[in-house]
């Protein structure tokens, strides 16, 4: 019986993939924080854009014929609003307002140098400091009201969890390099595992669904089985994305080298392989119809490789932990 026909067959009793399922168990082991993290802050980012816009500010609404206030209007409005800190600058819109003299744009919907306000947003953002703290507020330009912070503290939470899943909050270059390291290590987690979940001819349907009446260390097991094998294709895309995004150079190479020289750049198959693996990381479908849709499909699933992480910490705990702790006498887990 040869190798293959063995592990077809009997697959645990295959040398090879015994080694594979030690090199798996330990990865996992290690990796299993920033696989938790990842996951987590990954499933969340796919809406970042809404999350952004739920904890923003709410900005003034454009009124058609109404007078924006002047800059100097501006100014007094905010000096009242904050006794005691200095008015730097004003922003009006999307447009700097010359300080002094009239709003830049001119009445509402107008410009800086003519061209329309996009989007037509006439909020002012009018910048203050006192001892060397510096304040950012938005302000109505009818009204003069204070409407709040220009970039709340939920938006910059938002930001701090981008930098975290983004650079692992190291500066770059070093956080996306490590970032794209650890991704490679985690497809290389996905494919070893794909090997470990092969239970043989006769028992594979049973590793497909997870099984409610039996114990709970069963019940890990079948999670942990059935998460990993229908889900593998996203936990494979979301590593070789992750290791890409990182690590450009390598897959870019590799594109170069087997794609036609004199054929259109950005038309070539790996151009393309390579344009969607961003988007299929990331997740923020913008199709009107169906963005929402896959964007849940999305953050479902990016839920999983955190749950893969924890069955498969518990199942080293039963494999590895619970076996040590018996053999050194101390009392037995509960569970």
């Amino acid at each position: 019986m040869n190798l293959l026909t063995r592990f077809l067959h009997q697959p645990q009793r295959v040398w090879l993939r015994r080694a594979i399922f030690q090199i798996h168990l330990w990865t996992g082991v290690a990796l299993a924080l920033y696989v938790v993290v990842l996951s987590l802050t990954g499933s969340a980012l796919v809406y970042r854009a809404e999350l952004d816009r739920f904890f923003a500010t709410p900005r003034a609404v454009l009124k058609e014929g109404a007078t924006p206030m002047t800059a100097d209007e501006l100014r007094a409005a905010a000096a009242k609003a904050y006794p005691g800190w200095t008015v730097t600058e004003v922003f009006e819109g999307r447009y700097r307002a010359r300080s002094g003299g009239p709003a830049s744009g001119g009445g509402p919907g107008g410009a800086s140098g003519g061209r329309p306000r996009r989007p037509p947003d006439p909020t002012a953002t009018i910048i203050l400091e006192r001892g060397g703290e510096k304040r950012e507020r938005l302000f109505d330009p009818y009204t003069g009201a204070d409407l709040g912070d220009s970039t709340t503290r939920g938006q910059w939470f938002i930001l701090w969890v981008t930098r975290l899943h983004d650079d692992l909050l190291l500066d770059r270059p070093n956080g996306p390099w490590w970032n794209g390291l650890f991704s490679g290590v985690f497809t290389a987690l996905v494919l070893t595992g794909a090997v470990v979940w092969w239970p043989g001819v006769s028992r594979w349907k049973r590793s497909l669904g997870v099984h409610l009446s039996s114990g709970w260390r069963r019940f890990n097991w079948d999670l942990h089985s059935a998460f990993g094998f229908w889900l593998f294709a996203f936990m494979l895309m979301w590593g070789v994305s992750g290791w890409y995004l990182g690590m450009p150079d390598p897959l870019t190479n590799l594109v170069e080298r087997f794609s036609d020289p004199d054929g259109p750049y950005g038309e070539r198959v790996g151009d393309v392989f390579l344009e969607w693996l961003p988007r299929l990381h990331f997740g923020r479908w913008r199709d009107p119809v169906w963005g929402p849709w896959l964007k849940a499909v999305w953050a479902s699933a990016g839920l999983v490789p955190a749950i893969m992480a924890v069955t498969g910490l518990l199942m080293w705990w039963n494999r590895v932990l619970r076996p040590r702790r018996a053999a050194s006498g101390e009392a037995p887990d509960p569970a």
